[in-house]
């Protein structure tokens, strides 16, 4: 599944002449598993959080580009897909079903992103920065759970 509503950001302040890769991971908020509540139309602690699953990354179809492509544009993570198959072989990135995650968009510069990779956690230090945005914190469902939707 696409991710609903997509995320999109406006990057300033790159170097217009450096090439950067743009990524996405989205990482658990907490370690509890949630349920809403219908009754009071909110969603509650459930337990414990399932196992965590493997972490994935998304790296923006764009990538690599220059700071100056980068800065130009509105950058669209639409074609980014979810999924709650733990053996998925498709690059989707892997969410449990009934957890709070905290969607990060990463800016890599190109000498910084040896190890870059879908299947391994975002490399670290001064050639990456990792940008988190509060308001996109989300609840992962497998159907709505509004009855008016």
């Amino acid at each position: 599944r696409r991710m609903f509503p997509a995320m999109r950001v406006k990057i300033t302040g790159l170097d217009p002449h450096q090439q950067y890769y743009i990524a996405m991971d989205i990482v658990p908020v907490d370690n509890k598993r949630y349920r809403y509540v219908y009754h009071s139309s909110k969603w509650m602690v459930a337990g414990n959080a399932d196992s965590p699953v493997p972490p994935r990354v998304y790296i923006h179809p764009d990538s690599l580009a220059s700071g100056d492509t980068w800065m130009r544009q509105v950058v669209s993570f639409d074609k980014l897909k979810l999924t709650n198959n733990e053996l998925d072989d498709q690059g989707h990135i892997i969410l449990h079903s009934m957890h709070k995650y905290q969607p990060r968009v990463h800016v890599i510069r190109k000498d910084f992103s040896s190890d870059l990779s879908p299947t391994k956690p975002v490399p670290l230090g001064d050639g990456v920065k990792t940008f988190n945005f509060p308001e996109t914190v989300f609840t992962t469902v497998t159907a709505y759970q509004n009855q008016q939707v």
